[in-house]
């Protein structure tokens, strides 16, 4: 895996620093201390930030946060959605497993279908772009795997409530998808061929806590949660129509790469700096 340059990390490590504690100036030694910098490297740094406007030292020889970074960062919220990250991540997922992958955004009390990635074999998939469906037991253990406190809360509003036999499952899976960073899902034994319908609400698929190597299981969908800086999910991914049924090793592997990549679009939204070397 390649490594960033050394110097870029200082950079980065400098802006986000300052840019974490707004409305505050900070000295060399502050930066110093704070980064662990040595002080000639920090110095050089800091006047280089300065000279291209992503720094503005003031008249106390403090630094604070320059025009120009603020300019890119109007632009930066003016035009980026996360679809950007997300879109190629989509398309190398719908190759590799030959599948549909769909990115469900949470507005709400609903999921909405906002970009979807399929392969050749799937471009008649029956689930359309822009489909919104109340969001069920099954999808929330997604997108509340991380905050357990909002996912009592919703499991107590929701409509019709959540019987027993529905919250024991909902509790383990939110479990499972915090450990494991992704959530298979079955065929349910009673809905024979049929597809995941848009606002059922008996979805044809119950969650497999348990996967076995060796065990074939009839898999439907993998679905795996994209966080923010704040541990919150506003969308995740699902993998849906596999061909046939599925050994666990092999849904292991499918639901990993996933999460792998659902990471990496985490890590991305949230503004996480690398650490420095």
């Amino acid at each position: 895996m390649s490594r960033s340059s050394p110097g870029v990390a200082r950079v980065a490590a400098i802006l986000n620093f300052i840019a974490g504690h707004p409305g505050q100036a900070f000295a060399l030694t502050d930066l110093v201390r704070a980064l662990k910098l040595s002080r000639a490297t920090c110095h050089a740094l800091l006047t280089g930030l300065v000279d291209v406007g992503y720094l503005y030292r003031t008249t106390d020889k403090t630094y604070v946060l320059g025009p120009a970074l603020a300019a890119i960062g109007r632009t930066a919220a003016e035009h980026f959605s996360p679809l950007q990250v997300v879109q190629p991540e989509m398309r190398s997922l719908a190759d590799e497993f030959d599948v549909v992958c769909g990115a469900y955004f949470l507005e709400g009390e609903t999921i909405h279908l906002r970009e979807r990635a399929a392969s050749l074999s799937h471009v008649g998939y029956p689930v359309p772009l822009g489909t919104r469906m109340p969001l069920r037991w099954i999808q929330a253990m997604s997108f509340f795997a991380r905050t357990p406190r909002e996912a009592e809360n919703w499991a107590a509003r929701t409509t019709p409530a959540l019987s027993e036999e529905q919250l024991v499952p909902f509790r383990a899976g939110l479990d499972f998808v915090r450990e494991q960073g992704f959530l298979p899902l079955m065929r349910r034994p009673d809905r024979g061929e049929e597809g995941i319908s848009a606002g059922t609400q008996d979805p044809p698929v119950v969650p497999q806590l348990t996967l076995e190597e060796s065990t074939v299981y009839p898999l439907m969908a993998i679905m795996a949660p994209i966080y923010d800086s704040r541990d919150r999910v506003t969308i995740s991914l699902v993998l849906a129509g596999f061909h046939g049924a599925m050994t666990g090793a092999a849904v292991t592997q499918a639901g990993r790469r996933l999460a792998e990549a659902c990471a990496r679009i985490s890590s991305f939204l949230s503004g996480r700096a690398a650490p420095l070397d």
